[in-house]
């Protein structure tokens, strides 16, 4: 069959031939979401002093539109100062990988769909991995989505943990991830102990990352869980450090303490959970008992972190 987009009048402005079982996407832009991007980018500028590339190629029926949009809206800025310029996404490229080469940072304002290739792009050409990328996007309305990337091939790091107990996925995006969820509550709500926990777990996770604390592949060796424990006991102690908040100082000074004194003893009971088949009850639909209970092995964490 065919899919027809047709006008209020009767016009047809598109259509495309279908076979059976195929699936047809189509989006809608709508003018609120133009000008809000458009902000979103004159914000980024002027806060980062860096370039700002608007992707839109001329050539496209789509984009074309959206460049009147865009030379309609941008005016409405104060852009004194700023670099914004729209290029085709070929230019764009060319453009961003020569600064990139040279160590500059450039502001890419894109749709969704670009947006989610260049940030598997950038990060696997400067670190090789975009595990270890952060995304945030604000909303329209106020609130913040706060995407990172995979902390690997997920059927195949829950195929080993079914097999030999061991599961290597990386949390270090997700851990970045709080950390900008909580200066968005911070922010947002005047939340200044949301803003201290941001602040606390960033450090943790510098320290983190300097002690090398990410999974290892290899059974019997940190996994997910232990990795997870270095986290916790580090921004413990970064919480009973601050002199901001005694109350949270108070709070987190005895387990820190408890975490420190007994780091090798719940390394040991973590690594030692490995080794052997695990049953969690299913992959989508996981048992949730079964799944605490193979996630949570060290009765020693368990403890210090259930008396919080």
């Amino acid at each position: 069959g065919t899919i027809r987009v047709v006008d209020a009048s009767g016009t047809t402005l598109m259509e495309q031939r279908v076979e059976q079982g195929d699936i047809f996407r189509m989006c809608q832009t709508k003018d609120a979401a133009i000008q809000d991007w458009v902000k979103l980018g004159v914000n980024r500028a002027r806060a980062t002093g860096s370039p700002a590339i608007i992707w839109l190629d001329p050539d496209r029926a789509h984009d074309a539109e959206l460049i009147k949009k865009v030379d309609q809206y941008l005016p409405t800025h104060e852009t004194a100062g700023l670099d914004i310029r729209t290029m085709s996404p070929k230019d764009a490229m060319e453009f961003t990988m020569a600064r990139s080469r040279s160590g500059q940072d450039t502001i890419s304002v894109t749709g969704n769909i670009l947006r989610d290739y260049l940030t598997d792009l950038f990060p696997i050409l400067e670190l090789g991995t975009s595990a270890k990328m952060l995304s945030v996007v604000p909303l329209l309305k106020g609130g913040g989505m706060f995407e990172t990337g995979a902390g690997g091939s997920a059927p195949r790091h829950v195929a080993q943990f079914l097999e030999e107990g061991h599961l290597r996925w990386d949390s270090l995006g997700e851990f970045c991830a709080i950390v900008a969820s909580f200066e968005h509550l911070g922010e947002v709500f005047k939340n200044d102990k949301a803003k201290l926990l941001a602040e606390t777990l960033d450090q943790a996770i510098g320290k983190h990352l300097e002690n090398r604390r990410a999974p290892s592949r290899r059974v019997n060796e940190l996994d997910t869980r232990g990795s997870h424990f270095y986290l916790a006991l580090y921004w413990a102690e970064m919480l009973a450090k601050q002199t901001q908040d005694p109350e949270m100082q108070t709070r987190f000074a005895g387990v820190a303490q408890q975490l420190a004194a007994n780091e090798d003893k719940i390394v040991q009971e973590l690594n030692e959970a490995q080794g052997q088949p695990v049953d969690i009850g299913g992959y989508f639909h996981p048992d949730e008992e079964m799944t605490a209970k193979a996630m949570r092995p060290s009765a020693t964490l368990n403890a210090i972190v259930d008396a919080i």
